[in-house]
């Protein structure tokens, strides 16, 4: 088991310099200019030059990268272009938001596709099963701004039931929960029900019908449990696009988290700040990836076993 976390380390190590490297390609590739936008349309070459070798801009690109690296060593995510701070403050003071509406999202979508694919695997074949496989599938393709629009429009706007957006309530935090939980909970479903009549056709399922436990005691405590696993994996990788992915829905919602601090510094090529959340939520994929690798062997004796 300590060789397998220390190979995940590693692992994990090399997977962060990779996503550092090829984020910095692609916004060294952006054609919008940081300086420019700093400076504004009427400066002069002048100031954007200035600007420019202010911020290091004019240093090619193997030296900005180089002296990136070296600061993310020391736990330096740069400075913010237009807010002149650090990021790594900007990004932690954002972070508590994030992660509660990560929480509360991971928790809906767990929620409704555990129940749906439970009800699904049991009625398998039937009309409930064909219904509950329909509604998933317009789950995961539904866009997240549409759905976010749609429920503030019933919800919020037509039936005044939630706040249309802000953050300190258990109130605010429903709508952009359901929206995250929705449009994962579909996935979630379809992998539970899979898994579920897997199980249903293992032979000591069978042996248990044949022992007479009830139907509730066979589903709860000798099926479920065996196939949540992948479950748990799924989580874990939520754990990551949840808070890479959050973008939309906290700029629709105003939710003060680090996707709306992303979607303002995109807006202002602000490379620091876009760099410093692109990290953090490969970070968060990494750490997601192992916790469900050291939380698997305790659920499943047989990876335990091997």
């Amino acid at each position: 088991m300590a060789f397998l976390m220390l190979r995940r380390l590693v692992q994990a190590v090399l997977i962060l310099l990779g996503v550092a490297a090829i984020t910095f390609l692609l916004l060294y590739a952006l054609p919008a200019d940081p300086a420019v936008l700093i400076a504004g349309r009427s400066a002069t070459p002048q100031t954007v030059a200035a600007i420019r070798h202010e911020l290091g801009l004019d240093q090619p690109l193997v030296v900005q990268f180089l002296h990136y690296l070296g600061g993310l060593i020391n736990g330096d995510l740069g400075r913010s272009y237009t807010q002149k701070t650090a990021v790594l403050p900007l990004i932690v003071a954002r972070l508590p938001a994030t992660l509660i509406l990560m929480a509360a999202g991971i928790l809906v979508e767990v929620a409704l596709g555990l129940t749906f694919g439970v009800i699904a695997a049991v009625k398998r074949g039937g009309f409930v099963d064909r219904a509950v496989m329909m509604l998933s599938f317009v789950g995961v393709s539904s866009p997240q701004f549409v759905v976010a629009l749609l429920l503030l429009y019933v919800f919020a706007a037509t039936l005044g039931w939630f706040p249309m957006s802000g953050f300190g309530t258990v109130n605010h935090v429903v709508l952009p929960a359901v929206t995250l939980g929705v449009l994962g909970a579909g996935w979630y479903a379809r992998m539970v029900r899979s898994a579920m009549i897997d199980v249903l056709n293992q032979d000591y399922v069978r042996t248990a019908r044949a022992k007479g436990l009830s139907s509730r005691r066979i589903l709860f405590r000798h099926a479920l449990p065996n196939a949540i696993l992948p479950i748990i994996a799924m989580i874990g990788i939520d754990i990551g696009q949840f808070m890479s992915g959050v973008v939309v829905v906290e700029a629709v919602y105003g939710w003060p988290g680090i996707g709306q601090l992303a979607w303002q510094a995109i807006q202002q090529v602000d490379v620091p700040i876009i760099m410093g959340v692109t990290l953090v939520s490969a970070l968060a994929i990494v750490l997601g990836n192992l916790l469900a690798d050291v939380v698997a062997p305790f659920i499943d004796p047989r990876i335990r076993a091997q």
